[in-house]
């Protein structure tokens, strides 16, 4: 997501509260917000595949493995 269209979602939302949104705007703006989103998630997972938990005995397992273990 970069940042022009960022400002874009931000443009159509402030477009929308003042004078309203055409029928290709509007599916403009709904397409950026799923694009949008998706990247979030995507950070998100990509953050918790990255993190490590420090067990009380020192040991450093990744997050996955203490999810797997607590699951079964």
């Amino acid at each position: 997501m970069t940042d022009e269209k960022i400002a874009r979602i931000n443009e159509l939302y402030h477009k929308s509260k003042g004078e309203g949104l055409t029928e290709a705007e509007k599916e403009e703006q709904q397409a950026l917000r799923q694009e949008y989103i998706e990247s979030v998630r995507n950070n998100m997972k990509q953050t918790l595949e990255n993190v490590k938990i420090q067990r009380p005995d020192g040991s450093i397992v990744p997050l996955e493995k203490v999810k797997k273990r607590n699951i079964q």
